[in-house]
């Protein structure tokens, strides 16, 4: 014995408690619930080539080890960071020996987005010929870093950010697991198992951490160790303390942003927005709603807006927080100071109950496809009239139901670039009426 063989003790406590069972694994019910296709693979030992795709912390690994306790195949552990087109063949070769022998090869590939073009091309002779079964984990979208042969030939599971309740879940087992703090009587509340919760923002390994290191910072008495609020902060931001996701603070700072952005206050919106932030709000969540007020209260005013907010989605996707708060503050701005329309929006709730409420209109003979000879026999496309064949790129063919020849759903306002679509919409109706 030495100092050096209690490895376990001394382990993370993420890696203390790696599930070793679909059983101990927590969340990615819509892959590994009762009968679902991804756990009747694992039982039944009929592994294809795979591949994880998910954000870090949700199971990608476990799931292979899982795999790699229960197959009867030779299980290769490899990484894409450490390993160049030499270890690949070495591995390939030791495969394709083994197949010989009726023994399969699950060949396991942490981080395969890494693996170069021509790194990848030397898995795809073996995977061809079944020499190796591949599993591949990777955090970044396939359709775009794996090579279209490779990928064709795998099965993509999308792996899920587990939910808070989830990550509750996995810190109550980890205060109770023999191999977590078990034996050491932590004290720790309900509110502050669910702010370390929200920290994480469904990694369960920064949750572990998070854990780990609040109860190294805990109070030590006989009675055993206090996590206090105080140590906590230290851990994790301190006005995720206060700030719950799921409940009225969260509908609140929303609510308070939204309406900052109606009312043009720039300042007020990036108050509200740094809040949230600040508070351990997902900053896809907040890039979702900007996406949302800008065809809600920008509309046809400013159809910019909508472009500008996708592309703050798509920045805080490729680059998260802390870095992709300037690209929200961004988005924020130019809403607040864009020209306001809700024209869009009261158009759409008011079509939605017209459809909800009044019967279901056949579409009218003119606008039907009539692909076949029955259909044009039965009218089907009779009257249409083709706007490109005018001068004018119009007709007077009657687009609406005959019972609601007369609603009108779109009234453009005067703002922004909406009073040139409001304009040319008068011109097409008094042309019309001609």
């Amino acid at each position: 014995m030495t100092l050096f063989d209690d490895r376990k003790r001394t382990a993370p406590l993420a890696s203390r408690l790696r599930p070793s069972s679909l059983e101990e694994f927590a969340g990615q019910a819509h892959l590994l619930g009762e009968g679902k296709i991804l756990r009747q693979l694992i039982e039944r030992d009929q592994i294809s080539s795979m591949i994880f795709w998910g954000p870090p912390g949700v199971g990608k690994t476990t799931l292979a080890g899982i795999i790699a306790g229960r197959t009867n195949a030779d299980f290769i552990n490899f990484s894409a960071v450490t390993s160049g087109i030499k270890e690949i063949k070495e591995v390939m070769n030791q495969a394709e020996g083994s197949r010989r022998m009726g023994i399969r090869t699950v060949l396991f590939v942490d981080e395969i987005h890494r693996f170069n073009k021509a790194q990848q091309d030397a898995f795809l002779p073996f995977v061809e010929r079944g020499s190796i079964v591949l599993i591949g984990a990777t955090t970044e979208n396939p359709s775009f870093e794996v090579n279209a042969a490779l990928l064709s030939r795998c099965r993509v599971f999308v792996l899920k950010a587990l939910t808070e309740e989830d990550l509750e879940k996995v810190l109550s087992h980890a205060l109770k697991s023999p191999n977590g703090f078990g034996p050491q009587n932590v004290r720790i509340t309900k509110e502050q198992l669910a702010a370390i919760a929200a920290f994480a923002n469904g990694d369960a390994r920064t949750a572990l951490n998070t854990l780990e290191m609040a109860v190294t910072n805990g109070e030590i008495s006989e009675e055993g160790i206090l996590v206090t609020n105080a140590g906590l902060e230290q851990c994790i931001s301190k006005k995720s303390l206060l700030y719950d996701k799921n409940g009225e603070e969260h509908y609140n700072l929303i609510s308070a942003l939204h309406k900052s952005m109606r009312n043009s206050d720039p300042d007020a919106a990036i108050y509200w927005m740094c809040r949230m932030l600040e508070g351990g709000e997902n900053p896809l969540y907040i890039a979702r709603r900007l996406i949302r007020f800008a065809s809600e209260d920008v509309g046809m005013a400013d159809s910019h807006a909508l472009q500008v907010a996708v592309a703050a989605y798509q920045a805080c996707h490729f680059l998260g927080m802390p870095e992709c708060d300037v690209h929200l503050t961004h988005a924020v701005v130019y809403l607040s100071m864009a020209s306001k329309s809700n024209a869009l929006y009261t158009a759409c709730e008011t079509c939605k109950q017209d459809v909800r409420n009044l019967r279901a209109e056949p579409v009218p003979l003119a606008l039907r496809n009539a692909p076949t000879r029955l259909m044009k026999d039965l009218e089907y496309g009779k009257g249409y009239e083709y706007a490109h064949d005018t001068e004018e790129k119009l007709t007077h063919m009657e687009c609406m139901p005959e019972s609601l020849s007369e609603r009108e759903y779109y009234h453009p306002t005067a703002e922004g670039e909406e009073k040139e679509i409001g304009d040319r919409l008068e011109r097409i109706k008094e042309w019309k009426k001609k």
